[in-house]
């Protein structure tokens, strides 16, 4: 059974996109590190930040390409992915750490936060002919 994860937050740096040899999911991945925030009202009604967490999630080939492009330290974000737990032994220590990290399925961009959007043509698309 899959961890389904969707979180609304900012990303804390700029995304690193990496070649990575023999991964089956493609060579390209795209490393990213956002911030998802919680808000709630004060006393007065005015919301406030109550909490968040960081989380570090991987984007992978064609579209880690894409998200590269785009994507930049404080972007607003929505993502969807699932949650997995990574495991490594520490190099230092030799004791064994975990964290949870995520396998990104989409990203969405704020809308507030876009000045202008340029579409790319479509592969093999024809122009509309002229009425």
């Amino acid at each position: 059974m899959s961890n389904t994860f969707v979180g609304t937050g900012n990303l804390g740096a700029a995304p690193t996109l990496k070649h990575v040899p023999g991964e089956r999911r493609g060579p390209r991945r795209l490393r990213i590190t956002g911030f998802f925030d919680e808000y709630s009202r004060d006393e007065h009604g005015e919301l406030q930040q109550s909490g968040g967490f960081w989380l570090t999630g991987s984007i992978w080939d064609r579209r880690a390409e894409a998200a590269a492009k785009l994507l930049r330290k404080g972007a607003r974000v929505s993502i969807e992915g699932r949650l997995r737990e990574e495991t490594w032994q520490d190099k230092t220590t030799g004791e064994d750490q975990s964290d949870f990290r995520l396998a990104v399925d989409d990203v969405f961009l704020a809308l507030s936060r876009i000045e202008s959007v340029q579409f790319k043509e479509k592969a093999g698309a024809v122009e509309d002919a002229p009425a």
